[in-house]
């Protein structure tokens, strides 16, 4: 796997590349592909969070856990799906929770690009999985990897807002710095099993364009 990333990110990360962890993460994944094994995303999408939003332009990260692992929806980038496929129910009630905060009506789709084009980082802690295995990657170094990149950005910008949602992007709390300014909001994750605990009525993205909007950063157009 030769990386092929956008060029912020390479300079931001660029001694992770020869890293033993990362030369693992990379022999792993050829190990699958010679094992005929399907790994989702495609290869030319597992970078696309940061393809698609330079260092420069992100204003918001929202972190999530693992690439969707059945045919078609994982196109690197959390929570989001491509335009042909339907909504999974996490998107759903995200969505929804956007409709109740901003009253942007349920769209037709779940693609989230133009939320990645507005410098919305939609980042999975995991960048790769083998077809209907979930976390099948989860141990092989990528947290290594993106928590680098959480950490890095945190300490290279100053005030960005960290979407967490859920106990295992709550953790990475710790990475963030403190020093930077950051806006940190926390809410249960939108799954059908906990969104009803918290996430519905978080309102989390009227929030960040607040706090954008006070701090004199153009404020995000949550419609998909």
């Amino acid at each position: 796997m030769n990386v092929k990333l956008e060029s912020s990110w390479l300079e931001l990360l660029a001694d992770q590349f020869e890293q033993p962890y990362f030369t693992k993460i990379k022999d792993f994944l050829l190990k699958e592909k010679t094992e005929k094994k399907v790994i989702y995303p495609p290869g030319s999408k597992i970078f696309a969070a940061m393809d698609l939003c330079s260092v420069s332009n992100t204003k918001v990260v929202i972190i999530g856990q693992d690439p969707y692992h059945n045919p078609g929806q994982a196109h690197g980038l959390s929570f989001s799906v491509p335009y042909s496929i339907t909504p999974p129910p996490s998107l759903v009630n995200i969505f929804k929770e956007l409709e109740s905060d901003l009253g942007i009506p349920m769209p037709s789709h779940g693609n989230l690009e133009n939320w990645a084009k507005q410098g919305i980082l939609l980042l999975n802690a995991t960048l790769t999985v083998r077809a209907h295995c979930p976390a099948s990657h989860s141990e092989i170094g990528w947290q290594r990897f993106t928590d680098t990149i959480i950490a890095r950005l945190s300490e290279k910008k100053e005030n960005l807002v960290f979407l967490l949602w859920g106990s295992y992007a709550i953790k990475k709390k710790v990475l963030i710095s403190k020093q930077k300014g950051h806006l940190i909001l926390e809410a249960p994750h939108p799954s059908p099993l906990s969104a009803y605990r918290g996430f519905f009525g978080c309102r989390h993205f009227s929030q960040t364009n607040a706090f954008l909007r006070s701090k004199n950063i153009p404020e995000i157009n949550w419609n998909p």
